[in-house]
């Protein structure tokens, strides 16, 4: 199947979000590395080419670089930040670093007109994360937005037609970024939107089968939407030779065991019980990475165990989505963080594991899940991290603090939805903090831990903004929290958004 269109990747944390707004524009995508020769991408007879950020500097050594020939191609290219950079400076362009690194909202004003920010309003809001700029443009281009700190916020050389944009249309906190894409891919490379989300589940459904062969296989649960649907592409695939499997380990939320129980009754639903093996090996942990390649580790051992006690599976499926990738180091960026099930895997796996969602974002996901006919309870119940409570304990896991902790989240939760704001919220939840502060309860000295509440608003996880909830409402948990929890003194509300967070602490 011939790419409508093709990323190069350099690296950024975002360059899949680039890809799934594409998609979202119905158009196929294929995410290539950065250094892909041309002549390799004209094999591929895309209709165009879109250049990713990254976290690099051009000016740095061994900077990621591409084939310059790709601009030869007579095929429309669009460079989004360290993208637009690395256009600059191979096609004759001055970039520079700034006196201070941008990063966050901006206000963009626009200068000549063009069909890239057509009907993009002027003033308009744009998401920068950025350490250089483009100061001089290459020859041909003209400069079509700026910012108060950014002299060329968007260039064009509308002859080759070559654009570039120093912000990240891509992410959800850019209103208009979506304007952007559908006047690049409509209307500067003409590409007819073609591409619809069944094509995903019938690939997936293949690739699950392909897999499996004759075989069974295992699924992975945790009650969160990805595994539901990875799950669901997995029983459509399968049928009865498939088992679902629940690893207790002692950190799930209130009821959890229970809900997942009652959700996947009508498949082979087993829960092995891994509380003991969990805690002792997180005894006296206190590093994030350490905590999620050890929760990695014992939960493949659980699967293992499991399998032994069931029967040959050679194939375990699981829900990891894209974030988990990106955030884990994958495809050449940064890591974030080791999530369980990616980064956090051992070498020693005795599966072939199958991630029918690997590529997908989380709004992706929920709109398959829906296509697949899965409860509304199902698709919209908020992400819930496989290593559970865990990584919403900083320091050291003890059961102790699991307890605390996961009285807390349920208050959290509970009066979020009583507040009718369970639908409109990412996530809510509550974080243990490793330290205790000073109160006064009943004219007594206490020394409590404080418990963080955190309430974000997202579209895919990539980015986030905590949600201004109201004061009400924070009073209400509050009051709860110090008032049912013991060894809780003091509440705290976290006001930072991802980046320069991340959503969960750790």
């Amino acid at each position: 199947m011939a790419s409508g269109v093709i990323v190069l990747d350099f690296g950024a944390q975002y360059n899949q979000l680039i890809a799934r707004r594409i998609r979202e524009c119905e158009v196929f995508c294929e995410v290539l590395p950065g250094d892909t020769p041309a002549a390799w991408i004209r094999e591929k007879h895309p209709k165009a080419v879109v250049l990713s950020g990254g976290p690099a500097s051009v000016f740095a050594p061994g900077a990621p670089g591409l084939d310059s020939a790709i601009f030869d191609l007579g095929i429309p290219v669009l460079g989004i930040c360290y993208g637009m950079q690395l256009m600059a400076k191979v096609l004759g362009g001055v970039v520079e670093h700034a006196e201070g690194r941008e990063y966050g909202r901006a206000e963009m004003t626009l200068g000549a007109p063009s069909p890239l920010l057509d009907k993009v309003p002027d003033p308009s809001v744009v998401w920068m994360s950025h350490g250089d700029l483009v100061v001089s443009p290459p020859p041909g281009f003209s400069i079509l937005a700026k910012t108060p700190r950014t002299p060329i916020a968007a260039m064009g050389d509308p002859a080759r037609n070559l654009w570039a944009v120093q912000y990240h249309p891509e992410v959800h906190h850019t209103p208009d970024g979506i304007t952007l894409f559908t006047n690049f891919l409509y209307h500067i490379a003409h590409i007819q939107p073609d591409w619809k989300a069944d094509n995903v589940i019938q690939s997936q459904v293949e690739k699950v089968r392909e897999a499996v062969g004759n075989g069974r296989a295992l699924i992975a649960l945790s009650g969160g939407v990805d595994s539901a649907v990875a799950g669901a592409i997995a029983r459509k695939a399968l049928g009865d030779r498939l088992t679902a499997i629940l690893i207790d380990h002692g950190m799930l939320r209130a009821g959890e065991v229970e809900e997942v129980r009652q959700a996947f009754s009508d498949i082979d639903f087993r829960v092995v019980n891994a509380k003991t093996e969990f805690l002792h090996a997180l005894a006296g942990v206190t590093d994030p990475e350490q905590k999620r390649k050890i929760i990695g580790r014992e939960f493949i051992r659980a699967f293992e165990r499991a399998q032994a006690e069931i029967g040959q599976r050679e194939v375990l499926i699981q829900g990891t989505v894209y974030p988990d990738v990106i955030e884990s180091g994958g495809q050449g960026a940064h890591t974030i963080k080791s999530h369980h099930n990616v980064g956090g895997l051992p070498d020693d796996v005795a599966f072939h594991v199958v991630e029918p969602l690997r590529w997908l974002f989380k709004d992706e996901v929920r709109r398959v899940g829906e296509a697949l006919g899965l409860p509304a309870q199902l698709v919209w119940r908020q992400p819930f991290p496989g290593p559970g409570l865990a990584v919403r304990i900083i320091g050291d896991v003890t059961e102790d603090k699991i307890v605390v902790l996961r009285q807390a989240d349920a208050i959290v939760r509970e009066e979020i939805r009583k507040a009718g704001l369970e639908l409109s919220i990412w996530q809510a939840f509550a974080v243990l903090l490793d330290l205790r502060s000073v109160g006064v309860m009943g004219d007594a000295r206490t020394y409590g831990y404080p418990i963080v509440v955190r309430a974000v608003e997202s579209q895919d996880g990539m980015t986030a903004d905590w949600v201004r909830l109201p004061y009400d409402v924070l009073e209400t948990i509050a009051g709860r929290i110090v008032g049912e929890v013991a060894s809780v003194n003091r509440v705290v509300y976290d006001v930072t958004s991802k980046p320069p967070a991340t959503i969960e602490w750790e």
